[in-house]
């Protein structure tokens, strides 16, 4: 069987680069990409030297001109991706009373507007070949948390996003999951310690103690769900949230 492409949005660090890293291992040719092309490469050059194959690119998601240049540059010089992670994210939280409209902007389009680009993008790549994946990354968040009203609502909005795909694309060999991390030990969870005023240490042991398997999540855990969904053997699994949070979520 020819080598898959998948694409990672957002995979210069963190669950990004985690998941990019995995489906390298997994056999994948992987596209890293984020907005800065030269963050990308170190990804790149790990995987190259386990020897995978990848490819940095430099994207704004939300962009859509630059979104359709990206994927026709994987699909000439990867490959036809049948494999996209939209993991691309960021956040700008505060009440909704001090959010300002460019802050609700920002985030809707990076999450929502840049997961509906990419995947607008790929699956005809994916419907050519009779076979695909998507996997969108949504967030306990979905569920609501103070001081996140855009990155909540963009967070449930994938879930729904998600769940159409998987009904629009079936019959093409696609299938479309999204999965719902809680707490992750990254550079956006140390920053948001920073931002509260507390050591990332304390923050992290706080999260722990509420957490039934008494710890944090790391970038692999999600990875590992992503490996799971977009193999072979997840084709009947199509349409479903999975709540990686180390408990039970409503």
């Amino acid at each position: 069987m020819a080598q898959r492409t998948a694409v990672v949005t957002g995979a210069a660090r963190g669950i990004g680069a985690a998941v990019a890293r995995r489906l390298a291992a997994d056999g994948f040719a992987v596209a890293v990409l984020d907005l800065d092309e030269a963050a990308c490469a170190p990804v790149v050059a790990e995987i190259e030297a386990a020897g995978g194959r990848a490819l940095a690119v430099g994207v704004d998601v939300a962009d859509e001109q630059a979104v359709s240049a990206a994927v026709t540059r994987v699909a000439e010089e990867l490959g036809p991706p049948t494999v996209l992670v939209n993991n691309a994210g960021i956040t700008r939280d505060n009440l909704l009373f001090k959010m300002t409209v460019a802050d609700w902007d920002s985030v809707m389009g990076v999450h929502l507007r840049g997961s509906f680009l990419m995947s607008r993008a790929c699956q005809r790549y994916m419907t050519d070949a009779t076979w695909g994946r998507i996997v969108n990354l949504s967030s306990t968040s979905a569920l609501g948390n103070r001081g996140q009203a855009n990155y909540s609502a963009a967070k449930a909005g994938l879930q729904g996003f998600t769940k159409t795909l998987a009904i629009e694309l079936g019959k093409f060999g696609v299938t479309c999951n999204a999965i719902a991390p809680g707490f992750i030990e990254t550079e956006m969870t140390a920053a948001t310690a920073e931002r509260m005023g507390v050591s990332f240490e304390d923050f992290k042991a706080a999260a722990a103690s509420l957490i039934p398997v008494a710890r944090v999540g790391q970038p692999a855990d999600i990875a590992a769900a992503v490996s799971f969904f977009v193999s072979e053997e997840a084709g009947f699994v199509s349409g479903q949230v999975l709540y990686v949070a180390g408990g039970p979520k409503d």
